[in-house]
């Protein structure tokens, strides 16, 4: 049945999708930067918990690098970081080899040449005729294959939490035609605590609470309007304690003259200067503690990582809890960090869908985060990509029967 309807929505023209949206709930997508499953049961999200009980949930596998533009690419793509060329939160292209992208430097994060490898939901929707509206989300600032959503903001952690969802609540009041069909909605505070803090630390427990309250503040004003929403909540990756005690120090192995450190922390991307290739092979491929490291095309397959020409020609994996470091570190090595193998279990992240479309009370088990952008596409009533790495099948059991 569900393949008859795609098939239906793939005939459909352009303006008979959009008109089709505005007879849907809208699906508002949101993202809790760091948070964990397991945060979940430490008491202090009772909103949070209440929407899992009553909708889909499950521990979801961040993409590698366990990194935040990276997984929150291939969330609204449905293609892994391999895939959808944001490879890192820092990366070079061998078309621009003077250049850096770091999630830091606007002159790079709003250049569209770095996002337009992958075609993220909103524009997809616009190009369908159907409203979108983004309350932040990597890469919606800027018009990504000529396209951005009908109303954006340009990221800015001076927003507060109150004011996000105060925007996104504002955006449902408006009348059905001016009235976004598909919201996104970000929340940094979770991810920025625990960093500071380390994940198990008490500051971590008071975001937790706070984030919850403005989820039950969001929730709240759905029902007071009236709008039926498709409500599905996210996290990029999950976060580990680290310590200086446990520091793996390249310049301790490499001149730094030999190579570029493109990004370093749980796991480290060296780009080697022209000529230097094998002697930075030669002391990187050995046998270190608490980290491994191999050539690009050598990484293991489960990491689907190594085939895009951005992804550094050595990447190096830290033991979970310890860092790479090149040279001094620009903050203390203390707190929490992420950007380790996906395979750990502190690096997994949260899922929860509910409204109209999910099915009540039932638990997913872990699915990777590149089959969110299809089952965001269902429910939307968008036809399924066939080229992208997540697929339906693996979160259908969230759909209501």
């Amino acid at each position: 049945m569900r393949i008859l309807i795609a098939l239906v929505v793939l005939l459909l023209p352009l303006p008979a999708l959009a008109d089709n949206a505005a007879e849907r709930p809208v699906t508002l997508l949101v993202s809790i930067d760091g948070f964990r499953p397991d945060y979940l049961e430490r008491g202090f999200t009772p909103r949070l918990k209440a929407l899992a009980k009553a909708g889909a949930s499950g521990p979801m596998r961040a993409s590698f690098p366990t990194k935040t533009f990276p997984n929150h690419y291939a969330i609204v793509t449905g293609k892994r970081p391999d895939r959808n060329g944001i490879v890192g939160n820092s990366m070079m292209d061998p078309r621009r080899p003077d250049v850096m992208f770091r999630m830091s430097d606007p002159r790079q994060t709003l250049d569209p040449f770095w996002w337009d490898e992958a075609e993220p939901i909103w524009v997809t929707a616009e190009k369908a005729g159907i409203r979108t509206a983004t309350m932040f989300w990597p890469g919606s600032e800027l018009a990504i294959r000529g396209t951005r959503p009908t109303d954006w903001l340009r990221f800015d952690q001076n927003i507060s939490n109150v004011q996000r969802v105060n925007t996104v609540l504002d955006w449902l009041r408006r009348p059905t035609a001016i009235r976004p069909a598909f919201a996104t909605l970000y929340f940094d505070t979770v991810d920025t605590i625990g960093h500071q803090f380390g994940p198990d630390s008490a500051e971590v427990n008071a975001s937790l609470a706070e984030v919850d309250e403005r989820i039950g503040e969001l929730v709240d004003g759905i029902a007071a309007m009236g709008v039926a929403v498709n409500l599905v909540i996210t996290a990029d990756h999950g976060m580990r304690e680290v310590s200086a005690e446990r520091v793996i120090q390249l310049d301790d192995m490499l001149d730094r003259a030999l190579y570029v450190p493109v990004e370093t922390g749980p796991y480290a991307a060296i780009e080697p200067h022209a000529g230097q290739e094998d002697v930075v092979a030669g002391v990187l491929l050995k046998s270190h503690d608490h980290m491994t490291c191999a050539r690009k095309g050598d990484l293991p397959e489960r990491l689907h990582y190594g085939s895009n020409p951005r992804v550094a020609a050595i990447i190096c994996i830290a033991e979970a809890g310890w860092t790479i470091l090149a040279g001094e570190p620009r903050y203390p090595v203390a707190g929490g960090a992420h950007g380790y193998d996906n395979a750990d279990p502190e690096m997994m992240a949260l899922f929860i869908a509910s409204g109209p479309d999910f099915a009540p009370g039932v638990t997913l088990p872990v699915f990777d985060n590149v089959a969110v952008a299809a089952l965001v596409r269902t429910v939307m009533g968008l036809p399924q990509d066939d080229d992208a790495d997540g697929k339906l099948e693996d979160v259908s059991a969230a759909l209501r029967r």
